[in-house]
């Protein structure tokens, strides 16, 4: 007989867990894990990961979810390995082979490797892999593959800014290549890796891939969810980034009490302010984050408000953490 679950007493948790997702976990699986370790009452995050692919994922809890999708235009860099002289169904290792080809070693020489990087270097198109989460009349595009059914997918603008390709030792007999790569949103890795593998005339599918960076986040700030398991409770909350990491390309403008009131309400203020797209508003008194907008002709504009509750829980959790920190600095004395 199976034990009772223990329920979870949830509470209002804020900001942003950088997580090194684990290889073979969904990114909606992951999230729930830290949510759960957490007790969060709401969470989110900003884009996915294969479960094939490990890496920096940003996890956003309470007054984060507000902001999330400001960060899914962010550019990414990848880290890959491609098998060579294979293609398998899906564009990477969970599929079936479908072809094998002969690798001719001249196309791994620097000389040729520097001609098919330029090839992929800058603005290129892409068709989206029909093993994605595109959605065609409501429908997943992976759930068509799973039919058997191939649906007609229009090429996507992408850019690839930075590309670096290494022939490395042979992957279980195959040769295999490293791929490094920033690229903006929205590129898929298992594609390029698979039009690589074409340009090299011996076709390829990913065996490996990690996100070593997404926005202004890297993986040496990522925290685990076993080293996040690992911590005891009353800790895991000082794993957490603030609310305005998300912000830290907006222009800053801070308020006086009165003034931050009145922007909470929804209400313009005026000011010597230039005009910015994207404005992240503190209060003065407590320093607390308010919420975006953006300046306009003298004018600050209200965009995206936290409410009242959400600014004096964030106030309270910092309280916590920091006299929990201090509590523990005492005790190594």
């Amino acid at each position: 007989m199976n034990a009772p679950r223990t329920r979870v007493q949830r509470r209002p948790v804020h900001g942003v867990l950088l997580l090194d997702k684990p290889l073979g976990l969904s990114s909606n699986n992951a999230l729930q894990k830290a949510k759960w370790l957490l007790r969060a009452e709401k969470a989110g995050h900003t884009g996915t990961l294969d479960p094939l692919a490990t890496g920096v994922l940003p996890l956003c809890f309470g007054a984060a979810t507000k902001f999330s999708q400001l960060h899914l235009d962010a550019d990414k860099t990848y880290v890959a390995v491609a098998r060579l002289g294979q293609r398998s169904s899906t564009g990477d290792r969970e599929g079936d082979i479908i072809e094998t080809r002969e690798v001719d070693p001249a196309c791994l020489s620097p000389e040729s490797l520097a001609v098919v990087r330029e090839r992929f270097l800058g603005p290129i198109r892409q068709v989206p892999p029909m093993h994605s989460a595109l959605k065609k009349d409501g429908k997943a595009l992976y759930e068509y593959a799973r039919e058997g059914i191939d649906v007609e997918r229009p090429a996507r603008d992408v850019t690839i800014f930075e590309l670096q390709l290494t022939d490395v030792s042979a992957e279980q007999g195959f040769p295999a290549l490293r791929i490094e790569v920033r690229c903006s949103k929205g590129t898929y890795i298992r594609t390029l890796g698979e039009d690589i593998g074409q340009a090299l005339g011996c076709g390829a599918y990913l065996v490996s891939l990690r996100r070593t960076v997404t926005g202004d986040f890297d993986q040496s700030r990522c925290v685990s969810l076993e080293a996040l398991e690992a911590l005891p409770e009353g800790e895991r909350l000082a794993s957490l980034m603030p609310v305005q990491t998300l912000l830290t390309h907006h222009t800053r403008v801070t308020l006086d009490s009165q003034n931050a009131g009145r922007f909470l309400s929804g209400m313009r203020r005026r000011g010597a302010w230039a005009d910015a797209k994207a404005v992240a508003v503190f209060g003065d008194e407590p320093p607390a984050l308010l919420g975006v907008g953006h300046t306009l002709a003298g004018e600050l504009i209200p965009e995206r408000l936290l409410s009242p509750i959400e600014i004096q829980q964030i106030l309270e959790n910092m309280e916590r953490t920091h006299g929990s920190e201090g509590d523990r600095t005492e005790e190594t004395k």
